[in-house]
């Protein structure tokens, strides 16, 4: 099957700097094989609400099991799903200059001599997701909520307005946040260890394909996009150039591919 070079592929990712990362790399395949893409950002939930009416023929991308399952469980067996393209996850993290020997993993917090130290207030990101729940969990099974810890999430502005007025005195603190993301890298952010899997395992980021859709995508951009895997940190370079150089997504993605011109299958 050969499909119309002219038509039109509408893509959907949701509006957070990671899947907008991902996305600019995605985009290039179906171009690269002639189509047009034009580019939908939304919540996870309208996204699927969008497909879920025939208005989009590519999501980039769907968590899962955890993340989206229960948004794609409806129509799933009118998608296909592809190879995942990463694998994020809920992390907390503190600075780097925190020593590593006094606090490498969550339930060091609970430490006298990092408490004496420790900012009480761990902040996070991407409030109304549910992950909220996840750190309060953590807080209360390692103990910590009875030591004076606590959680709150906020919106990104004010979520770096904390964690810049953090490092400027070289404070001690813990914020929740996701990997892959910019910030681990733009803040010098170093990751703690949770063994009990408290904030949840890594899900698997699949772009998905309507039914519909693959009798009008090109067979070998689908086998194309099915094949393509970034990585974690794939990811996180992808959104520094975005988040940190100025570059508008399809010029990180055409940055970062010039790069590795085997990566495009």
């Amino acid at each position: 099957m050969s499909a119309p070079p002219e038509l039109t592929i509408s893509l959907g990712t949701t509006d957070l700097p990671f899947h907008r990362a991902a996305a600019a790399v995605t985009r290039r395949v179906p171009e690269a094989h002639g189509h047009r893409v034009s580019s939908v950002g939304a919540s996870p939930e309208q996204l699927f609400r969008l497909r879920a009416r025939g208005s989009l023929y590519v999501l980039v991308s769907a968590w899962l099991p955890h993340g989206h399952d229960a948004y794609l469980s409806p129509y799933r067996h009118r998608a296909k799903v592809l190879t995942p393209l990463y694998r994020p996850r809920c992390v907390w993290a503190v600075p780097s200059y925190v020593p590593a020997y006094k606090v490498r993993r969550v339930s060091d917090l609970a430490r006298p001599s990092v408490r004496r130290l420790m900012a009480r207030s761990i902040t996070g990101t991407d409030p109304g997701t549910g992950l909220s729940r996840l750190s309060v969990r953590v807080l209360s099974e390692y103990g910590l909520d009875r030591l004076g810890y606590s959680f709150s999430s906020c919106a990104e502005a004010e979520f770096l307005s904390r964690v810049e007025r953090g490092l400027a005195t070289r404070e001690w603190f813990v914020v929740r946040l996701w990997r892959p993301r910019y910030l681990t890298r733009a803040y010098g952010l170093r990751l703690l260890s949770e063994p009990r899997e408290l904030l949840g395992t890594a899900d698997s980021a699949s772009p998905v394909i309507s039914e519909e859709a693959l009798d009008q995508i090109h067979p070998d951009a689908v086998a194309c996009l099915d094949s393509l895997y970034l990585d974690d940190d794939c990811v996180e370079e992808i959104d520094v150039l975005i988040h940190q150089q100025g570059r508008s997504p399809p010029q990180a993605a055409d940055q970062f591919l010039s790069g590795r011109p085997g990566l495009l299958p």
